[in-house]
């Protein structure tokens, strides 16, 4: 008998009828001699249908307020996947976070979860029933009801998996598992059978939509196994899990990208020290987080400075660098909001030379021009021109043959 959490999106429960067919795969999957915790986010759509009524009186309402409404997205699908469940004979019961004593932090709207008491769940497992948990919710130290911020429901799943020392936590989605890039731009796009922790945390935070950033860090953090399966089809989906001692791994085993970066660069600003500080606190000042950093020195005692930031942070962010600019007296401060990041992920290029090389030789091959270059020991990024974003990660899948089961070299 296996002790399994399993979370389903919005999506997922979507409609009365949605909530019924997860009622019987729960069912069926307890049939089988398990014992399962649900975790469920609000039916599509109900979220933003809250925070509109809300914005409708208030265009700021207050985070406490916002986060009771917003809280009974969740609270109406448990009752109502309860409700199914004890339909086909199965003992369930629900529970919203703050009953189940999920305690979190203050900070209303993206609440981070400080300490769960899986007791009361472990009782009710015992006594034979399902628990049907809402998810993207919990409670401070003062009683008030807090929200997760969005994704919050993978985030929840997690954090009771390792509460109660599950086997596997199993996140139901509207795709069948995590895959080698986007298969709306690679149509041949694999689906990976597993994938570690650390590849999952780059792609996430790359750009891959599939599981929130925080989720998978709480995962890691608690050695707790995930799984990525489809609510609309059966089978194995994907494992993200630890790296095993002597675990083969491909070299490379997906590609990530962004289409929201900027590039900023200062031209012609003085090169000596202090100067880098100067541009970067200008732009941090500004709560505007900065990516990737190049910095050329040129003959004639100047530097140009490039980084990348967020799309959205754009003007803000060159209104900042131009004010600085001038008090440097630099040449000229520049910008190009049409530019997008590549990334190639993989554990096994640890041990493997030649992978920048490869990937620079594909681009060229194909007429993409690099403009920066960022590496880790696990990931490979670059940033080119957003009009050869397809064309790129077409390339770099083929070059690397990720289409086919991973070769190891």
């Amino acid at each position: 008998m296996a002790l399994i959490v399993q979370k389903y999106g919005g999506t997922s429960v979507g409609t009365v009828e949605r909530i019924e067919a997860v009622a019987e795969r729960v069912k069926k999957c307890r049939d089988e001699g398990n014992q399962i915790v649900v975790v469920v986010s609000a039916m599509s759509g109900e979220t933003n249908r809250i925070i509109g009524l809300a914005k409708k009186i208030d265009p700021n309402p207050t985070p406490r307020e916002l986060d009771v409404a917003m809280a009974t997205g969740e609270q109406v699908t448990i009752a109502l996947l309860t409700i199914a469940l004890e339909k086909r004979g199965v003992p369930a019961r629900s529970f919203t976070g703050p009953q189940v004593r999920i305690l979190t932090d203050s900070a209303h709207n993206k609440a981070r979860i400080v300490d769960i008491d899986g007791n009361r769940v472990k009782a009710d497992l015992e006594a034979g029933r399902v628990i049907v948990v809402a998810g993207f919710q919990g409670t401070d130290q003062e009683g008030n009801i807090t929200t997760l911020g969005r994704g919050g429901s993978d985030t929840s799943a997690v954090a009771i998996a390792a509460a109660i020392k599950a086997e596997e936590c199993q996140i139901y989605t509207d795709v069948d598992g995590v895959y080698t890039t986007d298969p709306r731009v690679v149509p041949n796009a694999r689906r990976m059978e597993r994938i570690t922790f650390e590849e999952m945390l780059e792609m996430a935070s790359l750009g891959s939509k599939v599981l929130q950033i925080r989720a998978v860090e709480f995962a890691g953090k608690y050695n707790v196994p995930l799984r990525v399966l489809s609510s609309f089809e059966n089978g194995p989906g994907t494992l993200i899990t630890f790296e095993e001692e002597g675990m083969e791994q491909p070299v490379i085993s997906g590609i990530a990208f962004q289409r929201d970066e900027a590039k900023l660069t200062i031209r012609g600003a003085p090169d000596q020290p202090g100067v880098a500080s100067q541009i970067l606190s200008a732009i941090s000042d500004q709560n505007i987080e900065i990516d990737m950093i190049v910095q050329n020195i040129a003959n004639d005692g100047t530097t140009d400075f490039t980084f990348t930031v967020h799309r959205n942070d754009y003007i803000q962010a060159i209104t900042a660098l131009e004010q600085i600019g001038d008090t440097l007296q630099a040449r000229e401060t520049i910008g190009d909001q049409k530019i997008v990041k590549i990334s190639l992920v993989g554990v096994g290029m640890r041990s493997h030379a030649g992978i920048a090389t490869r990937m620079f030789s594909a681009l060229a091959d194909e007429g993409v021009n690099i403009q920066m270059i960022s590496t880790s020991e696990i990931k490979i990024s670059v940033i080119i021109d957003e009009k050869y974003l397809e064309l790129a990660v077409r390339a770099l899948h083929d070059a690397f043959e990720l289409e086919s089961e991973p070769v190891v070299e």
